[in-house]
């Protein structure tokens, strides 16, 4: 079900990218080679870089590997068109900063593209996420369940202009509540 989300929403991407948590490289093979000219790969996490370089020599678009963190990002000002995190913003620890920074980053005009689990609507399954979180958090490399995915992005300064909000079907209630959509900065 994580492959449907990038499947869908990474090849919307356009121009030069600059994607949050790039992980091991799980998005690459979406990216249009005929939309996109170049990836900035973000990624702080020692123990994930050398996969991701890997992951880099085979993709079908140019990327460049920063070992970085959002909050800090060294990318000049306007320098993105889009800017795209997908299953990340749950275990970046100052998502507002980061955020921010990725904002900075892209050019006016430029989209936010996102899908990401988090705080899901119903009290139930919502209170089972907060019960949860601090076990998860500690076996999930600092994944947060509760985090408001929509509420995060509009405090950073984006107007979301298109979302889908929906429990993901073979994921645990808990752990499945999916957004996915774009934003740009208002």
């Amino acid at each position: 079900m994580l492959r449907e989300g990038r499947e869908v929403i990474v090849p919307k991407a356009q121009g030069v990218v600059l994607e949050l948590g790039a992980g091991a490289g799980a998005n690459f093979e979406f990216y249009a080679p005929d939309q996109v000219t170049k990836v900035y790969a973000l990624e702080p996490e020692p123990g994930l870089v050398s996969r991701l370089r890997k992951a880099a020599r085979k993709a079908p678009v140019p990327i460049e590997v920063l070992t970085e963190t959002a909050e800090t990002l060294s990318l000049p000002p306007g320098s993105v068109d889009t800017v795209l995190v997908t299953f990340a913003l749950c275990t970046i620890p100052d998502v507002p900063a980061a955020l921010a920074g990725a904002r900075r980053a892209l050019k006016t005009g430029g989209q936010l593209l996102f899908c990401e689990h988090g705080r899901a609507p119903d009290d139930k399954v919502a209170r089972t996420q907060a019960r949860l979180e601090p076990v998860w958090k500690k076996l999930f490399g600092g994944c947060h369940l509760t985090r408001d995915i929509p509420a995060l992005i509009g405090n950073a300064g984006f107007k979301i202009t298109d979302i889908e909000a929906k429990y993901l079907p073979s994921v645990p209630r808990f752990a499945g509540y999916n957004y996915r959509g774009a934003a740009r900065s208002s």
